[in-house]
């Protein structure tokens, strides 16, 4: 019943990284000698899972970088789509109804992700499950948190625990939002409005690589855990 695809979000400007991405995209940005993208699709292995990451700044270096694997790649070189506008061009490579959906911009210490999204998702009650942490936890964030978290596990906006950019979510209400370029946020009040957005707490550590000092944070999280 878990999703046998995953959409790896690796399209961003990555404006936020300054110079940094002047010649590169973000996703092929070092932390610990391993670009961001393979700390991504390393939480796939063991897993039977068609791979797609899509791509715009500096597309061709990213596609060269995955070339001889198994990735798909979903192409927004002419038009960046977004997150939700991207993972509905995708859905053809995923063969759409449920899957994982990851940003690449981070890095984790503790369980896989993804094995902790598996293990409470429950698609009778959810139509998305996003993993989400203490503040606290959520190094080089900024922000008062993203969400509040019922004792059921469903979710409504607002301070309070943070998003790490993994989830489990059914694709299927992606054809009734009529923008070419949305925010996965469009989907998720869809199914807010329905109940059937849910949340699991992450037991372990993340860190945003959004911004250059998220670099420095990342390789002391994971020299910390020896990964």
């Amino acid at each position: 019943m878990t999703p046998d695809a995953i959409m790896i979000f690796a399209a961003g400007r990555g404006t936020r990284m300054g110079a940094l991405t002047d010649d590169r995209p973000k996703p092929l940005i070092k932390v610990n000698g391993r670009a961001l993208i393979d700390h991504a699709l390393r939480l796939t292995e063991g897993r039977a899972l068609r791979k797609v990451v899509n791509v715009h700044h500096h597309a061709d270096m990213l596609r060269t970088h995955l070339g001889g694997s198994d990735v798909r790649i979903s192409d927004e070189s002419d038009a960046l789509l977004e997150t939700g506008g991207g993972l509905r061009k995708a859905l053809p490579l995923l063969n759409r109804g449920t899957v994982f959906t990851l940003n690449s911009d981070a890095v984790w210490s503790g369980p896989n992700p993804l094995d902790a999204l598996a293990r409470a998702w429950n698609p009778e009650r959810m139509d998305a499950l996003l993993l989400l942490l203490s503040p606290e936890d959520a190094l080089g964030h900024q922000g008062m948190g993203d969400f509040h978290r019922a004792e059921d596990g469903t979710l409504e906006r607002g301070p309070g625990l943070v998003y790490t950019g993994a989830q489990i979510v059914n694709t299927a209400l992606l054809d009734t939002i009529a923008d070419a370029a949305f925010s996965v946020n469009r989907l998720w009040d869809l199914h807010l409005k329905r109940g059937r957005l849910h949340g699991v707490v992450y037991d372990g550590q993340w860190c945003d690589v959004g911004r250059p000092y998220g670099i420095m944070l990342a390789e002391n999280l994971l020299k910390s855990a020896d990964v």
